[in-house]
């Protein structure tokens, strides 16, 4: 019975350089929420009989990055490589965004709080459209699972 679906997500903790407690937070709630409703369908390998669910590694070798997927019991079915370069100003400006939100969480109003919320969510969505479009013909996923990859890819460009 077909089961398109990450059972399993872990990070290259060799990518990481550095993370505070904010992006920890962001870390887990994002590989929580994943595994907990996500939609992945992988093209090639559900096409040869690997109908999920999968585990899946993510990483940053080379500026691209690295979905490593397997199936449930570990074996490898494929490696996708994407380039980063599309999504580097979304990166950065993701970044630029929740650092802004972390420091009006301790000090701002809530209105203020809100306005960079919306900013934040805004940026976001962008790239998991633009996740959805790269990976479109490589893996069939949902909006959900591209907003939660997408966290989780930019938690893999944190230099310190």
């Amino acid at each position: 019975m077909a089961d398109p679906r990450i059972s399993h997500i872990e990070l290259d903790e060799d990518t990481i350089l550095a993370r505070n407690a904010d992006i920890e937070q962001e870390r887990r709630v994002a590989m929580f929420d994943l595994i907990e409703d996500n939609s992945f369908k992988p093209a090639r390998a559900f096409a040869a009989g690997h109908q999920g669910p999968y585990r899946v590694r993510l990483a940053v070798h080379d500026g691209r990055l690295q979905l490593e997927i397997a199936d449930d019991a570990g074996q490898e079915l494929e490696t996708l490589v994407l380039g980063m370069g599309r999504f580097r100003r979304h990166i950065r400006d993701y970044f630029a965004i929740c650092d802004s939100y972390y420091q009006a969480v301790r000090k701002a109003t809530a209105a203020e709080i809100e306005t960079i919320d919306m900013a934040r969510r805004g940026i976001h969505n962008e790239a998991a459209e633009l996740l959805l479009e790269r990976l479109e013909g490589k893996v069939e996923t949902d909006f959900a699972t591209a907003r939660r990859l997408f966290t989780l890819i930019c938690v893999l460009h944190i230099r310190g």
